[in-house]
């Protein structure tokens, strides 16, 4: 089972998470100005890198906070969780 930190709780179980997707993506400055296109391109393309990754999650069973991580998507280590509101780890 895999051990995930939450910055309010301290580590838990990860059925006590869900996955939220990738972390630090900047809404569109005008979104008016965007076609269909780029908003799918917004909403639905992401990164999917093998290593290090920062995504979101949210401690669904506990605290119910949303948090960021950063994970190696080849080993699934976390290597740090920080609140969103921090640059990153």
């Amino acid at each position: 089972m895999l051990l995930i930190r939450c910055p309010w709780c301290g580590p838990r179980e990860e059925v006590e998470f869900r996955y939220g997707g990738q972390a630090h993506i900047a809404f569109p400055a005008d979104p008016e100005a965007l076609s269909d296109a780029a908003w799918g391109e917004w909403l639905f393309h992401r990164d999917n890198p093998k290593g290090a990754f920062r995504e979101r999650w949210v401690h669904s069973a506990g605290c119910r906070r949303w948090f960021n991580a950063r994970r190696d998507t080849v080993t699934h280590e976390i290597a740090a969780t920080y609140v969103g509101t921090e640059p990153g780890a």
